[in-house]
């Protein structure tokens, strides 16, 4: 028995009834979600190790959950999905998946590709980076909470923020953040991106200045 746990996000529910008793039968604990809100509050409720992600969702493209999930956490997600087009695949790797399978799919070759990213999960856990106790994310009112001040950011300043926080320590250059924030459309927006560092360290304040770090030429890191 594993004992890992694994986010199906679905708003088809025969693909919950098809998929829980599988993935119970293999061991891993399985939570459910049919829209992209809920996903987002299981997230920071329960985080799971694994997320299996539809892109036809009833509340809010895949590809932008997709974007918020990757912002907020390092957690795998594996898309499974009906959208086959090439283009639709690409922006969802270049976005941060770990795997894309098409509907409809084998249970095995779904089964074997979550024991595959579990297994790339498990090898890169000594890579984390730490954990702050002073700053708390919540991506259901995009809100931070900053040494018990809380303040209201934009969308895409708290996906700025939260894609940093992810990656503490480690600069991250102006085309990996603009791909994960604002799409592969937009990675050589180098201006633009500026904007948005000046915006999210101002709405900070002096914890804006102090940890939101620039390295000239090449990016940007949460200190």
């Amino acid at each position: 028995m594993t004992g890992q746990t694994i986010l199906v996000v679905d708003d088809e529910p025969q693909i919950h009834r098809f998929l829980a008793p599988a993935l119970q039968a293999e061991g891993y604990r399985v939570l459910g979600a049919a829209r992209g809100d809920e996903a987002l509050r299981l997230l920071g409720r329960d985080p799971p190790d694994l997320i299996l992600l539809d892109l036809g969702l009833p509340d809010i493209d895949g590809q932008t959950l997709l974007a918020d999930l990757r912002a907020l956490a390092r957690t795998p997600i594996i898309v499974v999905s009906a959208r086959d087009q090439e283009r639709e695949k690409i922006a969802a790797l270049d976005a941060g998946a770990s795997d894309y399978v098409e509907k409809p799919f084998g249970l095995g070759e779904l089964l074997a590709r979550i024991r595959n990213v579990l297994r790339w999960r498990a090898e890169a856990a000594d890579d984390r980076g730490p954990h702050y106790p002073d700053i708390a994310l919540d991506p259901n009112r995009l809100t931070v909470t900053v040494a018990g001040a809380t303040l209201e950011l934009t969308r895409l300043q708290f996906r700025l923020l939260a894609l940093l926080l992810s990656h503490r320590g480690r600069v991250l250059t102006h085309g990996q953040i603009l791909k994960s924030v604002w799409g592969p459309a937009h990675d050589e927006d180098v201006a633009y991106l500026r904007v948005y560092i000046g915006q999210l360290r101002r709405r900070l304040g002096e914890f804006g200045e102090a940890h939101v770090k620039t390295r000239p030429g090449v990016g940007y890191y949460f200190e």
